[in-house]
């Protein structure tokens, strides 16, 4: 398939994504039914972004324009992609990138999301049945020339050991942070809450932390996180919310909660679900100065940074762990 193809297969895809298809449908009602976690509001929050953000043509045509990419890859390799499962389809991007590049792509899905994955690999086989030579799953990723593999601090360490040898990219455990200044309007706030609550908060691009200013008041901030209460309601969700309560209540640990979130003042990155972490600061300059040396950040949510509300609506080039995927593949 040449450059083109890719795009107009992808474009295709996009439209079916947006479409009412009764067997997309069954493939949203099944993810949800094999995690618990994938309920479906946030089943179409991931199948909407991938249509509007990576999908469309003319997207996927300046995003190619700026590597240069030939027509056919020159050298065509064979790319194995490790995809994690704590948010509907979040290893698309890295098949994404692969397919658009030319390189052929076996996949080994996560045992937590494969039914979205594979619904829709199959309907771009539909539309080009050449795209079955270039993507394909897999239980074993053998014989594969490249990696790109996501997971914990813990799996990294495996995915060294197995793929460290060959071009490779191994990605860590990744969250968000927000940084508040005390004038922030309800609307802003309100877009805070999606950043924190989307998916859980499972996501590495979820705010877990947020930083405010000495003597900040929580009051407007609970009130706007109200916006999501409905998801205590959660039975897993909900049993994390009352093991965390339980949890500052035994240890007699001051904390806010406004019935589905607990606010807990902690210098941690991460935070359980259920629980955001806030730090006082007193010089704003500073905490961009550390937070720019902090590998443990994906996003900075706040002013003069990504817009409240966004984090959670990347584009092509928003890459997980800040690793040009694009880059590393146009010059294998």
């Amino acid at each position: 398939m040449i450059l083109q193809q890719r795009i107009d297969c992808l474009s295709k895809l996009g439209k079916y994504i947006m479409s009412d298809d009764a067997e997309l449908g069954v493939a949203k009602q099944n993810a949800s039914l094999q995690n618990g976690w994938f309920i479906p509001e946030f089943v179409e929050l991931a199948l909407r972004n991938i249509a509007q953000n990576f999908l469309k043509k003319e997207i996927l045509e300046s995003w190619v324009s700026y590597y240069h990419l030939p027509p056919v890859a020159e050298t065509p390799r064979t790319v194995g992609i490790v995809m994690a499962g704590n948010v509907p389809l979040v290893g698309f991007h890295d098949l994404l990138s692969v397919f658009i590049s030319g390189h052929k792509a076996v996949i080994k899905t996560s045992s937590k999301d494969e039914v979205l994955i594979k619904h829709l690999v199959e309907v771009m086989h539909q539309f080009n049945p050449e795209t079955g030579s270039l993507v394909h799953f897999s239980e074993m990723l053998k014989n594969c020339e490249v990696y790109i593999a996501t997971g914990s601090n813990n799996t990294s360490r495996y995915f060294d050991y197995y793929f460290g040898k060959y071009p490779h990219i191994i990605r860590r455990n990744k969250t968000s942070v927000a940084i508040l200044e005390g004038n922030e309007t309800g609307d802003d706030l309100e877009g805070l809450a999606d950043d924190i609550y989307q998916y859980f908060g499972l996501g590495c691009r979820n705010v877990t932390k947020i930083f405010v200013p000495a003597g900040y008041d929580f009051e407007p901030l609970l009130e706007a996180l109200r916006k999501y209460n409905y998801l205590a309601d959660h039975h897993k969700y909900k049993n994390n919310l009352d093991y965390n309560l339980a949890l500052h209540i035994l240890n007699n640990k001051f904390y806010m909660t406004n019935g589905s979130m607990i606010l807990s003042e902690d210098v941690s990155d991460f935070s359980p679900i259920s629980q955001i972490n806030y730090e006082y600061y007193t010089n704003r300059p500073s905490v961009l100065s550390a937070l720019a040396d902090n590998s443990n950040v994906q996003c900075i949510i706040g002013h003069d940074h990504i817009p409240f509300g966004e984090a959670q609506h990347p584009g092509p080039f928003d890459y997980a762990d800040k690793v040009d995927t694009m880059a590393f593949l146009s010059t294998l």
